[in-house]
């Protein structure tokens, strides 16, 4: 029998699930936008990044783990928001929100300036256990995602893949999606080897993530 490369991550045991369900039933709360490392709240906590193109379903994705509609918010236009975006979960843990990428409309020193502060953020925070990069199921990698996985390759943050929007796939297209992502990500030393499949509608994936977070403490 055959294993695949990069398979789904399994259903957490019940212990584990406790543990997950425990840490993200704690309280959610913003705590600061930051444009610069200056700015960035002390590194008293482990914390945990999200990162993804624009409309991936990020912030949905957020108030899905956190249990907090309303707590990360999307922008509408890519490059609109230069922000990273913290968030406390309980006392031991922070959520960091990493600004959609793809600039199309984004004037060429805005994007620039973003591309400086993620590589210092990723490069110099000591607290970060791990980045999440998410994909939309329907259209599997970009090329766009491709650089930023190359950028945490680089900056030697390990990173999981989350793909998100799987109530929207139809079952005849899933197979061949999976498999391109698995490709597209087999180059890459710092992915992490198990994927992760959500819908932040439906919930599906949510526990999974929220187990496999708390494993990270």
């Amino acid at each position: 029998m055959t294993t695949l490369p990069f398979p789904l991550a399994e259903q957490p045991d019940e212990i584990t699930a406790e543990r997950g369900r425990k840490l993200f039933a704690g309280e959610s709360e913003f705590v600061k936008g930051v444009v610069a490392m200056d700015g960035l709240p002390p590194a008293d906590r482990i914390e945990v990044c999200f990162a993804g193109r624009s409309n991936v379903g990020k912030s949905s994705l957020i108030n899905a783990l956190t249990g907090t509609k309303g707590l990360a918010r999307a922008s509408n236009t890519p490059g609109r928001t230069q922000e990273i975006n913290y968030f406390t979960q309980g006392p031991a843990l922070y959520l960091v929100d990493l600004p959609g990428y793809g600039f199309a409309n984004a004037p060429l020193p805005v994007v620039e300036k973003w591309q400086r502060l993620l590589k210092a953020y990723l490069s110099g925070r000591p607290t970060l256990r791990r980045a999440f990069v998410l994909i939309d199921f329907r259209h599997g990698i970009k090329a766009v995602d491709e650089e930023i996985m190359t950028l945490l390759d680089k900056s030697a943050v390990p990173f999981q893949v989350v793909l998100t929007k799987a109530d929207k796939v139809k079952d005849r297209d899933a197979d061949r999606i999976m498999a391109q992502v698995r490709e597209k990500l087999s180059p890459h030393p710092a992915a992490y080897p198990e994927l992760v499949l959500t819908s932040s509608e439906k919930g599906d994936g949510i526990p999974v993530l929220r187990s496999i977070i708390t494993t990270l403490e």
